[in-house]
Parts: C-alpha cells; sequence; structure tokens
C-alpha cells in the first residue's frame, strides 16, 4: 500500500444542493468505494479563491490515504468521483462542485501524467496549512523544505479560515 495526499475542495453546490461541507463529506465517504484507504482527515478551512476574484469562498482540506493504485490510476479515480459531483472544467481556476488532487504520493518525483509532487502545492496556503494539521514534519520531495518553512514563505493575502 503506498500512501498519498489529496486536497480537497468546492465553492459550487453540487446537484445534491447539500452544504459544502456536507458535499465534501460525502465524496470522503465515497473513497472506499474505490478501494481508497482513509488514513487521517485535516481540519476543514473557509478559504478564499487564489488567484482572488468575486467568486464563492471554498471549503478545502487534506486527506492523507493508502491505495494500492499507480499514481495515474488514482488521477483517474479522483477524476471520476469528481464528474459524480458534477465538476466541469470550463475556466481555469474557476468556480467548482468538487475539486480532488494528488498532492503527494509517497514522496514520488514524476514530471507527467500526473506531475508530483503537484506543481503547485508549495505555494497555496490552503493546501499547506490542512497538510499540517495531519503530516506537522512533511518535507518536500523536491525542495526538500518542511512544512513549516513552506508556510511561513507564503504571503498574506490568502484568507483562510479554520471552521
Amino acid at each position: 500500500m503506498t500512501k498519498a495526499f489529496i486536497a480537497m475542495g468546492a465553492n459550487l453546490k453540487s446537484y445534491l444542493n447539500l452544504t459544502l461541507k456536507e458535499n465534501l463529506e460525502i465524496a470522503l465517504n465515497m473513497f472506499q468505494g474505490y478501494d481508497l484507504n482513509i488514513l487521517k482527515v485535516s481540519n476543514w478551512y473557509k478559504t478564499q479563491p487564489i488567484p482572488i476574484s468575486n467568486q464563492p469562498w471554498f471549503i478545502n482540506a487534506v486527506i492523507k490515504i493508502s491505495t494500492k493504485k499507480s499514481p495515474k490510476e488514482l488521477l483517474e479515480t479522483l477524476q471520476t468521483i469528481e464528474k459524480l459531483f458534477g465538476r466541469k472544467r470550463n475556466i481555469l481556476n474557476g468556480p467548482r462542485t468538487l475539486d480532488l488532487d494528488i498532492i503527494d504520493y509517497n514522496g514520488l518525483i514524476k514530471n507527467n501524467d500526473p506531475i508530483l509532487p503537484h506543481p503547485r502545492m508549495h505555494i497555496r496556503k490552503f493546501v499547506l496549512i490542512p497538510m499540517q494539521d495531519i503530516e506537522p514534519n512533511w518535507v518536500h520531495p523536491i525542495t526538500k523544505k518542511n512544512i513549516n518553512f513552506l508556510i511561513q514563505k507564503q504571503k498574506d493575502d490568502q484568507k483562510i479560515i479554520k471552521l
């Protein structure tokens, strides 16, 4: 079994018409059915969109899982779950009903399909802060910088509120 970290977020209601947090919790419950074993879930955070825009704020978390899936299989599984929640990829960094990204896959460094670790995770407080909740000693596989250092290097321009 391989350990991986998944960033989870949403800022639009799905067809279920539940709160964003309820939608995310349902998506989490679906992981077991896809052979994704949840080991830890971070706190939930309300986060301002990046880049800052007039779209609704997000609810974000990071999940630590174990899986037998390859990175490509894991990405395909996450995209399947996103589609079940009505995810459409029309606008770059646009609003979404569900966003599931592989942040780290057992420290693997990979340059394509999918790129690992996630190429922008180290500059996103909405990923780093929840990641610190569940893995306070995590070290970025490429930069070799620990999570605390990465968080301290972030600008204070994105508002993040622990729920």
